[in-house]
């Protein structure tokens, strides 16, 4: 009875349109909403049996269901047949896009209404017919809507449906609007004829073929200054780079000029004289500026645009805008979590079609941008697309159609626009920054243009892409197009547009020859960035202070149940602070800061417990699991704590938490390594943006890099943080590098790390692993009450005896354990220990005075856990060379040179560290009596001998 009931209920497009509901069902019950999957539950469709009128309606139902498939194909499919290539490439199409294939005919169509359509087309349409041909207009012009992927998120797909179909986003511009547009385009497009014939051969990365990319960043940012958006981050790549700076960031074309003319230092040109010998640390189509964008006639569209620089790591810089991005949009002056305003800063990226499918961190990137400790309230993204890599062309370049469906996999929308039409470049921005506004969730625009010249303009591209650039050489660019546009509405008259082109080439010209026009002192970069070894800043806190702060750590909600066994360690081991371990340190250090007024962000590979379950600083209700986070409820706190467990990611984390101190610098920001070693995935932001950011760019950051470091056996990928390697690229002062072994160096380290307001440098921290509750690493109260960052320890031991000690061990880490706790320590009398803890800036005034200590040495020995090849030897010898003079020989205890930093046996593990122990207190009188010999023989030659 209720099958007759429904057969009878449902006929023509409604049968055709719950048919079609019932067959994505059967496919995907996720797919349709819970009310209608209790429905086809208990449902099927009609029946072809003898009864002619149900034979009937199944066939009417057929081609109903025949067309809904049809128009629900031309939205998701009508991308395929766009003409969305400049140089008429053909597009490929699909089947589906064909009536035929869904088994209608257009006198099918015809027969039906127009609401078999739905949406605002079917209000201005009369039958199914005229609304799939509107439909084609739409979706199969120049701009291609590729939003098919969004099926499990009906709100926003309807929202897209509508926002297209409505086309209220897309405007005809007439009279003055299209003048602008003209003008703008002008500029753009002279820029790089003017660079092109003044600056032959020089590269630029030309943005000539993707020219549309400046006025559609005018349009978002006019969108993000009528909506009250202070700040706008942006990042980009290499093409189109200069024209960006010049256009919409206001950096004055004397200036970029007398980049391209490099004068070398002391020539009296009008721009070194005014620049006096001002420093450059890179190239200029990697720079970025602060300024305010001003669009031409529109002054109150004033938006203050951040863009970052980045090195030719092109993606690198995505995670590095999200950080800054986040930085910006929060409020960090109140306890408790930091308040985010997603509307405070607009994010915009700018990619490569190449680049984006090609750099893994892409992808990283994208999975950020819904979780809660990194998104951005949605980044609107700009694949610049050339067509072509280098020389390199797409089917070799990518696996997939679009360089953009990478985006696909995130439910981002996408759309697909020829970059020679104008109007549907700005309608594309405007309909990415609603979506933005509405889901605030990211969405990606394909600005599909070409190449005008080589990768470099030194190329030759016809050497290797012959038939595409005969078309480029032919083909007109985009200010011709609109101009041909224009004359035909009557808007300009003709040789309007090519005399605007020629004064705008004319002023150029005359700025080129007197560039102090434009110019002021403020324009340059005067010194090299250079920041001196400073004195180590005060860090004790009251011992009153820092029992008032544990005690409101220890405090818990009423009605909140944390986990009882991890309690009663809480109660036991931090109730007291007689000996305090190194989380313990780390938790006084941050509460100590937050009561100071300066706000943390913390996060990392499972940091909000800890990799070595010795953090907690997010409770969890063992009934409810509901979070409780002692230090944004501590009462004395003035400031915000921000603690988030990352995904399983280091070059996108790490790049981000690098942005985020860029744009925070009243905050400590720290990344934790889920083991040191996996930073070894980040290197090239460690390279390229962490130890060099502020010589290239003289861009500060503070950020600090948790990394546990430390042999116990277990294997080469959970030992070595690597330490060789940031002390290889420690140069100019340029990081703070420490390994420090006890919790109150620990505590003083970060504390210092966050009162050096002006002397930041990122520092990287060698932090322990079986140190982290060892006896020999805790610390008393008033370690941390009294004390302060000691670059160097010396062996207080040692020195009631120092004159009897003729043998010095230098050492950094946690071997130190290992030389104290041995059973030669007792018996070595001539045996002093010290340890390094912050070994780069170089602390050799602090060596110097440890050496000066002992008037009876006879050696120095250098021990280390890492191979000879790795941790800090290279380092060191050569620094103790110097600092000895040739009086001293230096030794090096410890494994030799190897490929792999460690083995994965802990039978063998120990059998080695015990002969380098042994080895490090031998008493040898051969190798004595050599050594002297040595020491006299570089004496007698003044020279140094090991």
């Amino acid at each position: 009875m209720e099958q007759q009931q429904t057969e009878s209920q449902f006929y023509g497009p409604n049968l055709g349109y719950v048919l079609e509901l019932y067959e994505r069902y059967r496919e995907d019950p996720g797919s349709v909403d819970e009310e209608t999957r209790r429905f086809f539950e208990r449902w099927s469709p009609p029946r072809i049996e003898v009864d002619g009128r149900v034979a009937g309606a199944a066939l009417e139902a057929e081609k109903y269901v025949g067309a809904a498939k049809y128009i629900r194909s031309i939205r998701d499919f009508g991308h395929s047949a766009a003409r969305l290539d400049p140089l008429g490439g053909e597009p490929p199409g699909d089947p589906a896009l064909d009536p035929a294939f869904h088994g209608i005919t257009e006198e099918d169509l015809e027969r039906m209404p127009s609401s078999i359509v739905g949406g605002p087309i079917a209000e201005r349409t009369s039958n199914a017919r005229e609304a799939v041909e509107e439909l084609k207009r739409i979706y199969c012009k120049t701009t291609g809507y590729d939003f098919g992927h969004i099926a499990h998120l009906p709100e926003e797909r309807f929202w897209l449906r509508d926002a297209v179909e409505s086309e209220q986003f897309y405007q005809r511009l007439e009279g003055e609007a299209a003048r602008r547009l003209l003008r703008r385009l002008t500029r753009v497009d002279t820029f790089e004829k003017f660079l092109h014939r003044t600056f032959l051969g020089q590269k630029r990365f030309s943005v000539e073929g993707n020219d549309m990319v400046v006025p559609m960043l005018d349009r978002l940012i006019r969108h993000a200054a009528d909506a009250g958006t202070p700040e706008v981050v942006m990042g980009m790549a290499h093409r189109g780079r200069l024209n960006v700076l010049a256009h919409v960031l206001n950096k004055p074309y004397a200036k970029i000029f007398g980049e391209f003319q490099q004068p070398e230092r002391g020539e009296q040109s009008s721009v070194s004289e005014m620049s006096g010998e001002g420093w450059v640390g890179d190239v200029k189509y990697h720079l970025g500026v602060r300024n305010f964008h001003l669009e031409e006639g529109q002054e109150d569209a004033k938006v203050l645009i951040n863009l970052a620089p980045n090195p030719s790591h092109l993606e690198h810089v995505n995670p590095v805008v999200s950080g800054m991005t986040r930085a910006a949009q929060e409020r960090r002056d109140e306890a408790g979590p930091p308040r985010q305003d997603v509307d405070a800063a607009l994010s915009i990226v700018l990619h490569g079609d190449a680049a984006f499918p090609g750099e893994g961190v892409a992808a990283e990137t994208l999975n950020l941008y819904r979780l809660p400790g990194y998104r951005v309230g949605g980044t609107i993204h700009i694949i610049t697309n050339n067509q072509l890599g280098f020389t390199t062309e797409k089917e070799d370049a990518r696996s997939t159609t679009y360089a953009s469906d990478l985006a696909k996999g995130y439910e981002i929308p996408v759309v697909h626009v020829n970059a020679d039409d104008p109007e549907a470049c700005l309608a594309a921005v405007s309909l990415a920054y609603a979506y933005r506004q509405r889901f605030h969730k990211d969405f990606m625009i394909d600005l599909i243009g070409y190449r005008r010249y080589g990768h470099n303009e030194g190329d030759e591209p016809v050497y290797t892409q012959p038939v595409m650039y005969e078309k480029i050489r032919n083909h007109p660019t985009v200010r011709e197009i609109w101009a041909r546009t224009l004359e035909e509405r009557g808007v300009i008259s003709e040789g309007e547009a090519e005399k605007m082109a020629e004064e705008m080439f004319a002023r150029m010209q005359e700025i080129h020859k007197n560039p102090s026009e434009q110019l002021t002192e403020e324009d340059f970069d005067t010194e090299e960035p250079h920041t001196p070894l400073v004195d180590i800043p005060e860090t004790a806190v009251e011992a009153s202070r820092l029992e008032a702060l544990n005690r409101a750590m220890l405090e818990r909600p009423e009605g909140f149940s944390p986990n009882r066994k991890l309690e009663r360690l809480f109660q036991k081991n931090r109730g007291s602070l007689e000996r305090i371990d190194w989380a313990h340190a780390e938790a006084l250090a941050f509460a100590s800061l937050l009561e100071d007024g300066i706000p943390i962000r913390l996060t990392g590979q499972d940091s909000e417990r800890g990799t070595f379950s010795q953090r907690h600083a997010v409770l969890h209700d063992e009934k409810t699991g509901e979070e409780y986070v002692p230090l944004q409820n501590i009462p004395q706190a003035r400031a915000s704590f921000d603690i988030h467990n990352s995904p399983l990611s280091e070059m996108a984390v790490m790049g981000f938490e690098y942005g985020y101190s860029v744009n925070a610098p009243d905050a400590l920001t720290l990344w934790e390594a889920q083991y040191g070693d996996f930073a070894n995935v980040g290197q090239p932001i460690i390279d390229q943006f962490i130890v060099s950011g502020q010589a290239k760019w003289g861009q500060v950051s503070n950020l600090v890099l948790l990394l546990p470091h430390g042999y116990e056996g277990q294997g080469p990928e959970h030992s070595s943080a690597r330490l060789e390697r940031f002390l290889q690229l420690a140069a100019g002062e340029n990081i703070r590098v420490a390994n420090p072994t006890t919790a109150a160096q620990y505590f003083h380290l970060l504390r210092a790390q966050a009162i050096l307001k002006d002397h930041k440098r990122p520092l990287v921290l060698m932090t322990p692993k079986s140190l982290l509750r060892h006896p020999m690493a805790a610390s008393g109260l008033q370690e941390l009450a009294e004390g302060r960052f000691h670059p160097v320890l010396d062996d207080e031991e040692a020195r009631e005896r120092a004159g009897s000690v003729e043998r010095l061990i230098l050492c950094s880490g946690k071997i130190y354990t290992e030389l104290v706790g041995s059973d030669f320590r007792e018996e070595a009398e001539e045996v002093a220990i010290a340890r390094v803890e912050l070994l780069y800036p170089f602390p050799e005034g602090q060596i110097r005075e440890v050496i000066a200590g002992y008037p009876n040495l006879r050696e120095l020995v250098w021990v280390q856990e890492e191979p000879k090849n790795m941790g800090a030897w290279f380092f060191m010898e050569p620094r103790l060379r110097e600092i000895t003079g040739g009086e001293l020989p230096i030794r090096y205890v410890g494994k030799p040179a190897r490929p792999s930093p460690a083995q994965g046996s802990v039978s063998f593990h120990r059998r080695e560290h015990a002969q380098i122990v042994r080895e490090a207190f031998r008493r040898d009188s051969r190798g004595r009596e050599k050594a002297e010999a040595g020491v006299q023989a570089a004496r007698s030659r003044g020279g140094v001998s090991d």
